[in-house]
């Protein structure tokens, strides 16, 4: 026996502050399951650490700048701190900007690749090899239906959830012999801060399709990575537009897709 074989598993959620994956953080402490809160905010972290302990699990608490280029080596030597490993990874991190690639400022573009894109590669390649060791456990990575089709006006988030699910499907794919579960979560919009901040709430398109309950899309999440599913979609309304990015051509995905995101739709 190893020493890691006396420490005791746990669920981390990165991006644990708001949102969907403070969502999921409640739904696994249900199951009495040890939860460890990565985020930025220490008001949200504190505020998800009681939501955890009153749903019957424990919670523990990193704050931590997730584009710090040693973040998943601090995430790392926390856990071992802790007498903890990563059982259960939950990148639920990210950001996205709406307006014209060429007009929008490059350090903000780039930091979606950062934070959507290198940061959750970097947690999920660090603590994988320590799943398929032990031969359970796995990743749940926060996708969107944005990962389906290209985003005009959105360009750098809906390329960012792109990888995000192309990522997550191989992985599944390398990994689900081994005992291993990968699984990408592609829900459509969320009822979060996500919509105001990105300014995605000010187009049309967001303003159509209907939005979907945080919870909901945790419960979502948690059910079908415990059932080992690749993909889950919530709602009825993500699984449509998914099957029509299936089925449309991009020649006319692009130009509807552009206007949507172009006009705005006060409300």
């Amino acid at each position: 026996m190893t020493l890691q074989d006396e420490f005791r598993s746990s669920v981390v959620v990165v991006g644990a502050s708001r949102g969907i994956g403070r969502a999921i953080a409640k739904v696994a402490a249900r199951e009495h399951n040890v939860v460890v809160l990565v985020a930025r905010s220490p008001e949200g972290l504190a505020a998800a650490a009681l939501d955890v302990e009153q749903a019957g699990g424990k919670a523990f608490t990193l704050e931590l700048d997730l584009l710090a280029a040693d973040a998943s080596a601090r995430l790392e030597a926390f856990l071992a701190a802790k007498e903890l490993i990563c059982g259960v990874l939950v990148n639920s991190a990210g950001y996205g900007l709406r307006g014209p690639a060429a007009a929008l400022p490059v350090n903000d573009q780039l930091g979606i690749i950062d934070l959507n894109i290198r940061a959750l590669t970097d947690m999920t390649l660090r603590f994988l090899p320590g799943m398929l060791a032990r031969g359970r456990g796995g990743v749940i990575n926060l996708g969107s239906i944005a990962g389906f089709f290209p985003g005009p006006y959105m360009a750098l988030y809906y390329a960012s959830k792109g990888f995000v699910r192309s990522f997550s499907d191989a992985l599944h794919q390398e990994v689900s012999r081994a005992g291993v579960t990968v699984t990408c979560v592609s829900p459509g919009p969320v009822s979060t801060e996500f919509l105001e901040r990105s300014g995605a709430d000010r187009a049309a398109l967001f303003k159509i399709l209907p939005k979907l309950d945080a919870d909901y899309v945790a419960e979502r999440a948690w059910s079908g990575f415990k059932s080992g599913r690749r993909r889950v979609v919530p709602g009825i309304s993500a699984k449509l537009i998914t099957l029509v990015a299936a089925l449309l051509p991009t020649a006319i995905i692009l130009p509807l897709i552009g206007r949507l995101q172009r006009r705005r739709k006060d409300s």
